[in-house]
């Protein structure tokens, strides 16, 4: 551990307590490192093979509080057995924590390990009919895929062998990978580079200034918190904690155990209604289903009342507008849509509006803090007290940031993407980022994502008299597909929100934050090629048709296909309804926080409405209103003291939903069984 100097306040200059920093121990960097090989192996077998509850891919990943639980409740006690002085600390748990929010998300479904099967699927899935090779293969540089050697020629074979396993006696083909995953690694990397040092310049005005809620770290911090007095009951020591890991663990025991023996009772957790609204115009809403997910009601139950409320009321809000929408004369639905969600485009132009102009409120209440950091990176105004407390300085986050964006352009540029496009793409990429960040720190939705394709939305707009994304490629439109499939569209597992989150715990909790971020660097590129390497070798021993996960086989993997198909269809009938509902979704955002900021008592938060549309909220809307409700009902009648007391029964639910995702995982994987989810999958 080393002694920080002493700081002196940036408003009164009065002295600072000195503090230690600690954490990154030799041991925590061995056990974090090994911690990154073993789930960079296991978390691909779970995610693809088997198809059962993940370990990583929600920002509170069962890997990572498992991993906490076990060197509280069984590694700490053994080594105090030996000597007190062994036991880890409280900082070299959370440190431990920390790098699991990485080794449990990169190699995992939602990471931008989805650039292995989107380099390969739309050559696998290519037919005479479909006519995708037609507009793929001689546009993608052949450094961007396996499926093509040096030439530009198809290496059936390669591309074959990965979807059905290797003929006896085959070898896999290492030549034909080692350049793309070299180009695409090194992207994926710029892109880790950028997000992080972009977290770096985030954290004081978000954690700090802003004072924002952090939800997803309530539970980690309760779990090591030591009790501050002899008297005081601590978190393992709560009744209350454990009533409400008992209802979860009861729950999930019975409903496990009906799985593999049917004759014990079930507790249905599910409920589908669309019975009740199978007829015009009720049936335009689509798929709608009543799902309890013990982990969802209990992080709800630690939100605002104004986040908690609108999670679940813009859900309705939007499908409501299909309603209104049916009496106008738009298309209709007679059937819910195969992916759960109406496709309708004048609610994805509202949602893109609402991106946008969240992204720029965020950056606006922050213009001070910001506006420092670039005369710091300009050296036009001396470091603030603290700021050496941040895991790179002020001037190397800026220039990291920009260093790292310029490196991406280049990429894309050299990809054959034209200069505009590539622009519009990484600056879209980093809205998305911001906004959907603020929504796992503000809202503490277990996982992100967005129903934007950017590039789509783009042309939609700007295709006035002439195509602003040509389908002949000089705009590079073929490898900007690929890399919009790639890394911008499915953002499950993006790992913007664990730098926050990470770098947040080390501030709060004096752990030296450079040593740790050298850590988290070395954890993601151990897991981040343990993931390429699993994934790669069980495609060719085991065949990914095999897998119980479509992750290479379903919309996903032929993303970069499938969307030249739609802009070949698209002819932009639509686009003043497209920019209609864009504005209208920019100026209802901007409304929101201007009334949040002037009236108490407005019950609606913008997030709500950002992820209204999205597959998370569609699997948690009724959780988030149980635990919205039952905050409700608990401080109107019994007050804020009475919340305070009842909080440990919501943290035990979560607890214990993560403690039977983690009892199950082992109990399928020792019986081979797939498909056995415990969490939206």
């Amino acid at each position: 551990m080393t002694q920080s100097s002493v700081r002196h306040s940036a408003q009164s200059g009065a002295p600072v307590e000195s503090v230690k920093e600690g954490g990154v121990t030799p041991r925590v960097v061995v056990l974090s490192l090994l911690l990154a090989v073993a789930f960079g192996y296991v978390i691909p077998i779970i995610d693809f093979k088997l198809l059962n509850t993940f370990l990583g891919a929600t920002h509170l990943p069962p890997g990572a509080v498992g991993t906490l639980l076990v060197l509280l409740l069984v590694v700490n006690p053994l080594l105090r057995l030996a000597s007190k002085k062994w036991a880890f600390s409280r900082q070299e748990l959370l440190t431990v924590y920390i790098t699991c929010l990485f080794s449990c998300l990169v190699p995992g479904h939602g990471a931008e390990n989805l650039v292995i099967p989107v380099m390969i699927a739309p050559f696998y899935f290519a037919t005479p009919e479909n006519k995708w090779l037609d507009s793929i293969q001689h546009a993608l540089k052949p450094w961007m895929s396996p499926a093509l050697d040096s030439h530009g020629g198809l290496q059936k074979s390669v591309v074959d062998d990965w979807y059905l396993g290797l003929p006896p006696g085959g070898s896999i083909p290492w030549s034909a990978w080692i350049v793309p995953i070299i180009a695409w690694g090194s992207l994926i990397v710029a892109v880790y580079a950028m997000l992080g040092c972009l977290s770096v310049m985030v954290r004081a005005q978000w954690a700090e200034r802003e004072a924002l809620a952090f939800p997803l770290l309530r539970l980690p911090l309760q779990m090591v918190e030591e009790p501050s007095q002899p008297a005081t009951k601590g978190f393992f020591q709560n009744p209350v904690m454990w009533t409400g890991f008992g209802v979860a663990v009861f729950i999930q025991m019975l409903r496990g155990l009906h799985l593999y023996f049917p004759d014990v009772p079930d507790f249905p957790l599910s409920l589908d209604i669309n019975a009740l609204f199978s007829e015009a115009p009720w049936n335009q809403m689509g798929w709608i289903a009543l799902n309890t997910f013990p982990i969802a009601i209990g992080i709800t139950y630690l939100l605002s009342s104004e986040v908690g409320f609108s999670l679940w009321f813009f859900y309705w809000f939007m499908r409501f507008q299909l309603v209104g929408a049916y009496y106008l004369g738009f298309m209709p639905a007679a059937l819910p849509d195969a992916n759960y969600f109406p496709n309708k485009n004048f609610l994805g132009f509202q949602t893109g509006g609402a991106f946008l102009a969240y992204s720029a409120l965020v950056m606006w209440g922050g213009r001070e803090h910001f506006k420092h950091i670039v005369q710091r990176a300009f050296g036009r105004t001396p470091a603030r007290a603290g700021e050496e407390r941040e895991a790179l300085s002020y001037p190397r986050a800026f220039w990291g940031f920009t260093l790292a964006l310029v490196y991406i352009l280049g990429f894309s540029i050299m990809a054959g993407v034209r200069w505009d496009v590539a622009l519009a793409l990484w600056v879209s990429y980093l809205v998305l980022a911001i906004a959907l960040t603020r929504v796992a720190v503000e809202g503490g939705m277990l996982f992100l994502l967005h129903d934007i394709m950017p590039l789509g939305a783009l042309s939609r707009l700007l295709s006035w008299s002439a195509p602003w994304l040509s389908t002949t490629n000089s705009s590079g439109v073929v490898p900007a597909s690929f890399l919009q499939a790639g890394i911008v569209y499915h953002m499950r597992g993006f790992a913007m929100p664990s730098f926050v989150q990470g770098f947040k715990l080390a501030h709060d909790n004096s752990i030296a934050a450079k040593p740790l971020l050298k850590l988290i660097v070395a954890v993601m590129a151990v897991s981040l090629g343990m993931s390429f390497w699993m994934i790669i070798h069980m495609g060719y021993d085991h065949g990914t048709l095999g897998m119980a996960s479509s992750w290479a086989t379903g919309h996903l993997s032929v993303r970069p296909a499938t969307f030249l198909e739609s802009l070949q269809r698209d002819r932009g009938d639509m686009a003043i309804v497209s920019w209609v509902a864009l504005i209208a979704g920019v100026l209802l955002t901007l409304g929101m926080t201007a009334a949040r900021a002037r009236f108490a008592w407005f019950p609606f938060h913008p997030i709500g409405y950002l992820i209204s549309l999205n597959f998370a909220t569609q699997m948690f809307w009724f959780s988030i209103f149980l635990g919205w409700a039952a905050k409700c009902l608990i401080t109107r009648f019994g007050g804020h003291e009475s919340y305070r007391k009842t909080m440990p029964f919501f943290l035990g639910l979560v607890l214990g939903d993560v403690s039977m995702m983690l009892f199950w995982l082992i109990v399928d994987g020792w019986f081979g069984r797939t498909g056995h989810q415990l969490m939206p999958n």
